[in-house]
């Protein structure tokens, strides 16, 4: 008797499709790759065709160069492989950063959705996770452990402002990754009606103008580089969180360190960083919202593909659920 999704092969650099001679996010160039999201411990250039959502096609080319694409809409189904065995393949949202998408995957009667990054919470920049039944989920765990509880974004958003206005003159600079991390920042606080000019750092440039041309309205942002510190008292400047404590922030009118992540949460992260500001901010599902996507989709088995694996294995476990780590090598801890 066939083992439940023997037809899905996890391998260290990625998951194999032998039937459709594809694979899932490979960290190594591939002849065919199916990709969740433009962040680059999941979406590598050098592949040789690559099958994504037409938002992650255009951060790929943006970052690697024009890919050979083929751009799958989200509810548009595709199929691969020999004609009467092959494998039916779907991209739903994910809620993660703009395009990025689940990877739903059905063959042999049997239905295996890959995850991808994911979170639970409103985002004004991407389409939200949208919950797919199925026989194997196949999730990350960046997050999946029980401390992991993140607060409500407009909290966080309303320390960020009231730093602002307790220190006018200084600025406030808010290190944030710039795929989806930095334009989530911005949305949220215009969200919260904060309609003054946004600085960003050079870098985070083409991503926000990318977002702009997919319909993402980021409201006045202007650069930050070059201008008189006495322009910038008072202004919420965004930059790389690698850019928070090199040459460039001095420039800066004794800037409020800040930054946006779930790693927030572990202080010990945010005194390495000298961030005066902690902002619990993440672009991935907390523990909370793992657990409670796995009992929304009710899979009969569960694989974790990396984060906080052995946690989120061992719950599955005291819930009858069966679960395992796939130990894939290339994902970060990135700076979400």
């Amino acid at each position: 008797m066939a083992k439940l999704g023997d037809w899905v092969q996890p391998h260290p650099e990625g998951i194999y499709i032998p039937a459709a001679d594809a694979w899932v996010d490979p960290s190594q160039p591939k002849a065919r790759a199916l990709v969740t999201h433009g962040h680059a411990d999941h979406a590598r250039g050098g592949h040789g065709e690559v099958w994504a959502t037409p938002e992650t096609l255009a951060i790929m080319d943006a970052r690697y160069g024009e890919q050979t694409g083929h751009p799958v809409a989200y509810g548009e189904t595709i199929r691969m492989g020999p004609k009467g065995n092959d494998v039916e393949i779907g991209f739903v949202p994910a809620g993660h950063v703009l395009g990025s998408a689940q990877i739903v995957l059905d063959h042999r009667g049997e239905r295996i959705v890959v995850s991808g990054d994911y979170k639970r919470r409103p985002d004004p920049t991407c389409e939200p996770f949208r919950p797919v039944k199925c026989d194997v989920f196949i999730t990350e765990a960046t997050f999946g452990l029980p401390v992991f509880r993140h607060p409500e974004t407009s909290d966080e958003v309303d320390k960020l402002l009231a730093a602002l206005r307790a220190e006018p003159d200084r600025c406030v600079l808010v290190g944030a990754y710039a795929l989806g991390k930095a334009q989530r920042v911005i949305m949220e606080l215009r969200a919260m009606g904060f309609d003054d000019p946004i600085y960003i750092h050079g870098a985070l440039q083409r991503l926000c103008d990318l977002y702009i041309d997919h319909g993402v309205q980021l409201g006045e942002l202007r650069p930050a580089t070059g201008l008189p510190k006495a322009e910038l008292k008072g202004r919420i400047v965004i930059a790389p969180p690698g850019a928070l404590n090199d040459r460039w922030s001095r420039r800066l009118p004794d800037p409020i360190t800040a930054m946006a992540s779930g790693w927030m949460t572990v202080r010990q992260r945010a005194r390495q960083r000298n961030v005066e500001l902690p902002l619990i901010m993440s672009d991935h599902a907390d523990w909370d919202e793992l657990t409670r996507t796995i009992q929304e989709i009710a899979p009969r088995e569960l694989w974790v593909t990396h984060g906080r694996e052995d946690a989120l294995v061992h719950w599955c476990q005291q819930r009858q659920i069966k679960a395992r780590a796939l130990e894939l090598a290339g994902y970060e801890d990135e700076d979400d």
